[in-house]
């Protein structure tokens, strides 16, 4: 199955079953954010299709913004509690047993970047999920990192739905 596959089968059931739009958006963004699991989870590219499917649809956007947002804080939020629980240890446990440089990497980021850096991380491909998890592991203060998670999610589910949802809109509003 390929990714193309997982995308229209995802999209499809959405389509045909719209009251599972927003716990499939909240899982995909949970598992986008959640560390270790995001880098087997193609779900950035599956949210921007159901953005896409939100315009399309009529299906109404805020509440599926809003699936997101808590799908990412969490995610998010997890990442940082096995960080912070497990410390070292963490490296240990695949998959960063096997890619050791992404927490090498992770680290650099968010001693560099400090409080912005869990902020600015969401927004970095492997790094998302790495970096809740070196917050934790720094112990950097609960109330700080709470508070670079939840604005960075806000900001974060709208960049990656509205695209699709209003885009479509704005698009047949203007060919029409």
């Amino acid at each position: 199955m390929t990714l193309n596959d997982v995308i229209t089968i995802v999209t499809d059931f959405v389509r045909e079953h719209e009251i599972w739009a927003m716990p499939i958006v909240f899982i995909l963004a949970f598992g986008e954010s959640l560390a270790f699991l995001s880098l087997l989870l193609p779900a950035t590219v599956i949210l921007l299709g159901l953005g896409a499917l939100i315009g399309e649809s009529g299906i109404s956007f805020w509440p599926i913004w809003a699936a997101a947002v808590a799908g990412a804080f969490f995610g998010d939020w997890v990442s940082y509690w096995v960080g912070d629980h497990y410390k070292n240890r963490v490296g240990t446990l695949w998959p960063l047993s096997r890619n050791p440089q992404l927490l090498v990497r992770g680290h650099a980021f968010f001693e560099r970047w400090g409080f912005f850096g869990a902020f600015i991380g969401r927004f970095f491909g492997p790094l998302r999920a790495v970096v809740p998890l070196v917050a934790g592991i720094c112990a950097m203060p609960k109330f700080y990192f709470q508070l670079a998670n939840i604005t960075s999610a806000i900001i974060w589910a709208f960049g990656i739905l509205a695209p699709g949802a209003f885009g479509i809109q704005w698009l047949s509003h203007w060919i029409d």
